[in-house]
């Protein structure tokens, strides 16, 4: 059917806006596809390594339980090595210190708490690491080290424990007034906090162990 002159005119005005504006039009909708088709892509990724991560993390517990030394260190540095983003290479480290902390392997502990205080994705995990760290450095009597440690920024959550350990290592130093005020600060934030009853008689301990 023949198309009238208005139809004719819409045509035209149809073609030349194509003729103009077609070829990015076009690109566009390739570019919207494949950034589509790339953020499902990196979903289907993300979720295919955690699954992996995960199946790694389960290895490195089972072998922390079993004392196996050897399926420790190669799990763990595994989940560093291969899966440094996710939270199993953060739990990891940290399951791998404890297993090196009770172990006396204060130098591993350290790598393992060292790298989560570095690398972890959540500063609760870094904050976690940072605290455990200062503890093992207490034992090693670098006590300067851990000072410095423990006065790094770190979410309010954690000040109670802070605070308890620079007491820890104060008293360590010799240190007893500036113990005793690390200590009550520390129970202040605890029972603000409503910190478990057996941490808050702790720290009441130490209080009266220095003469309140």
């Amino acid at each position: 059917m023949a198309l009238d002159l208005e139809e004719q005119e819409q045509v035209a005005e149809l073609k030349a806006w194509w003729n103009q504006y077609g070829t990015l039009v076009v690109a566009v909708l390739v570019g919207c596809a494949i950034a589509i088709g790339g953020w499902q892509a990196w979903r289907w990724m993300q979720r295919s390594e955690a699954q992996e991560a995960s199946v790694v993390y389960d290895g490195l517990t089972r072998a922390a339980q079993g004392g196996d030394l050897k399926g420790v260190r190669d799990t763990a540095g595994a989940l560093i090595e291969k899966y440094p983003r996710s939270l199993y290479a953060a739990m990891g480290a940290m399951a791998a210190a404890r297993f090196y902390f009770d172990r006396n392997d204060l130098k591993n502990a350290k790598i393992q708490l060292g790298w989560v205080a570095e690398n972890a994705r959540t500063d609760d995990f870094r904050d976690l690491a940072r605290l455990r760290l200062a503890a093992v450095l207490l034992d090693e009597k670098a006590h300067d080290e851990a000072l410095k440690l423990l006065g790094t920024a770190h979410a309010a959550a954690f000040d109670a424990q802070y605070e308890a350990l620079r007491g820890d290592v104060l008293v360590a130093k010799a240190q007893p007034a500036e113990a005793r005020a690390a200590y009550r600060v520390a129970l202040e934030k605890a029972d603000k906090a409503r910190e478990h009853a057996a941490f808050r008689e702790s720290l009441r301990m130490r209080l009266e162990a220095l003469g309140g």
